[in-house]
């Protein structure tokens, strides 16, 4: 399987954005809610017998009903048991509709055509937040925006949400809030800081730690108002260097300006010197990549130059040698265990 190389040109100049983009409020966030439920107005294509937990949830629904019926006497395949998923906004009001996702957990073959009866959806707490009900769709897309139609088993009920109690959020009576930065970094963090300063010519931002930045509303201003003018102040910030390998996409992203200290590296035939000198060694019979780098003799070695040697022009010539991406994969994982590589390594 061929690997597709992406280097994105990180410089190591300060990059420019808004605060809203590299920090988040503490406290004003999504929350989680969940249910049991069942599906019904299936055409055969739900549980079987064998799921005992549907077959009880048909019989205690049927018993709220005033219909008194035994499980084992439940032969229909027109039900199955589910559970209902859906995310709360922050702020959100009663009323509110939204969209949750419903998952098989029996051993139904489809929901396609099927009604989610009405759902309690909990919290953490075990308090209802809201609940669900409406017909399943199956050929959207989900939560993670993948198309829904290879899973069957799974769908979706668009605005079959409804708030029903609402989590306290009183922002506008108070008087401190505190940034959390996406990245933990004490420059990015003391940068926040003093951009957040000089805006308003006051000490109003105060770094704690290398992620978390206190704000003091000042006196003129309500919170939402200071809050909606602190993430679009503009900031200069350095982005964390990162190596992003996916295995199972065969993609590598790196910044293009991500440095290589010195090391000499076997892995099978491939052996990789990096030296600390201003020369490149040019053994005879070796192909030149560029001024940096060096394929050596029998295309099994690459010699590079330290202070211009970058994961970007090392993946390159692994590549041109014919590495396979397993060969890069173990290369570059390495490399990080040695300490060549002082970016993060994730693989994914």
């Amino acid at each position: 399987m061929k690997y597709l190389f992406v280097f994105l040109l990180l410089f190591s100049s300060l990059n420019a954005t808004k605060i809203a983009n590299i920090s988040s409020i503490v406290g004003v966030r999504e929350n989680q809610i969940i249910g049991y439920s069942l599906v019904v107005g299936l055409k055969k294509t739900g549980d079987g017998t064998t799921s005992k937990f549907t077959l009880q949830s048909i019989s205690n629904m049927l018993k709220a009903m005033n219909v008194d019926i035994k499980p084992i006497d439940i032969k229909s395949k027109n039900v199955a048991a589910v559970v209902v998923t859906a995310r709360m906004k922050p702020f959100a009001r009663q009323g509110d509709k939204f969209d949750v996702v419903v998952s098989s957990i029996g051993d139904a073959k489809s929901l396609e055509g099927g009604t989610l009866l009405m759902t309690p959806l909990k919290g953490v707490d075990g308090k209802i937040y809201a609940l669900a009900q409406g017909s399943v769709s199956i050929g959207g897309r989900n939560e993670r925006g993948a198309g829904s139609e290879s899973h069957p088993t799974s769908g979706m009920v668009y605005n079959g949400g409804l708030i029903e109690r609402e989590i306290n959020g009183d922002l506008f009576h108070k008087h401190y809030a505190t940034l959390s930065l996406k990245e933990s970094g004490f420059k990015n963090a003391v940068a926040v800081q003093k951009a957040i300063n000089k805006y308003y010519s006051t000490q109003v931002a105060v770094a704690l730690d290398s992620r978390s930045i206190k704000l003091k509303c000042p006196k003129n201003l309500s919170m939402v108002e200071f809050l909606a003018q602190v993430q679009g102040i503009d900031i200069s910030y350095k982005p964390k260097d990162k190596i992003i390998i996916n295995e199972r996409t065969g993609t590598i992203v790196a910044g293009i300006d991500i440095e290589l200290k010195p090391i000499v590296l076997t892995h099978g035939d491939i052996t990789i010197k990096i030296v600390a000198d201003r020369s490149v060694p040019n053994p005879a019979g070796a192909m030149k990549v560029d001024k940096n780098l060096v394929i050596g003799l029998n295309q099994d070695e690459v010699y590079t130059k330290k202070g211009t040697t970058t994961v970007a022009n090392l993946v390159r010539s692994l590549d041109k040698l014919g590495a396979s991406p397993k060969d890069i994969i173990s290369i570059l994982e390495a490399m990080k265990t040695a300490g060549s590589i002082s970016a993060d390594l994730e693989v994914i």
